[in-house]
């Protein structure tokens, strides 16, 4: 059964900056990766189970995944009583662990 993804106001926040810091309306290949962020988040409608717990998971006492897009991770959590799966953060792998 399809699950129906939702962006928290903050990934929406996310994906405009990554946007303008990547300047994906100026560059082919920016553009290109964005695309392919886009579609990633997308694969979360049918197949949110297989992405891993998040270390932050411990922490927060939630059931946090993350998808990678290299090199991002998409964090979500999953409610399966409402088949919705939502996206917390897109977050630079690179960064400190999430707290939310």
């Amino acid at each position: 059964m399809a699950y129906h993804v939702e962006l928290s106001i903050r990934a929406e926040q996310d994906i405009n900056y990554i946007t303008e810091r990547i300047s994906a309306d100026d560059s082919v290949a920016a553009s290109r990766w964005f695309d392919g962020l886009e579609k990633a988040i997308n694969t979360l409608e049918t197949f949110p189970r297989p992405c891993p717990i998040t270390p932050e998971s411990k922490k927060t006492k939630r059931g946090l995944r993350h998808l990678l897009h290299n090199p991002m991770r998409i964090i979500y959590e999953i409610d399966e009583a409402r088949k919705l799966v939502s996206v917390i953060t897109i977050r630079h792998s690179a960064m400190d662990e999430f707290i939310s």
